[in-house]
């Protein structure tokens, strides 16, 4: 059987799971999703931090999700911050959305630069 793909069709996305640990930089043009430790820098389409999720390094994307912790700086478009996040750096953002109660104690700031691609 011959199969064709379409080149738009969506990747999987990059996973670190639960117990995980990475130490290095990771990039990619796709999505990565966190719920281990990763210790390094992180440039992703869109970032996704989960619950038990935690990067120790910066963090540059076009969308962040961030439902656990973000121990360095991150520049992105779109910040998205869900109740219990923890941060501690300067996140540079172009649009910040923010649900219930986090624990950011980082320094906002809003972009003037062009936008990530």
């Amino acid at each position: 059987m011959l199969a064709f793909t379409n080149a738009k069709e969506k990747t999987s996305p990059t996973i670190i799971g639960a117990g995980c640990k990475l130490t290095g930089d990771m990039k990619t043009d796709h999505t990565v999703q966190i719920h281990g430790h990763v210790v390094g820098n992180v440039t992703a389409e869109t970032v996704v931090i989960g619950r038990g999720g935690k990067v120790v390094g910066r963090v540059t994307a076009t969308t962040l999700f961030l439902h656990g912790t973000l121990d360095g700086p991150a520049t992105v478009n779109t910040a998205n911050i869900f109740s219990n996040a923890q941060m501690t750096g300067t996140l540079s953002y172009f649009t910040l959305n923010i649900t219930g109660n986090t624990g950011l104690e980082c320094k906002l700031a809003k972009r003037k630069d062009k936008k990530n691609e």
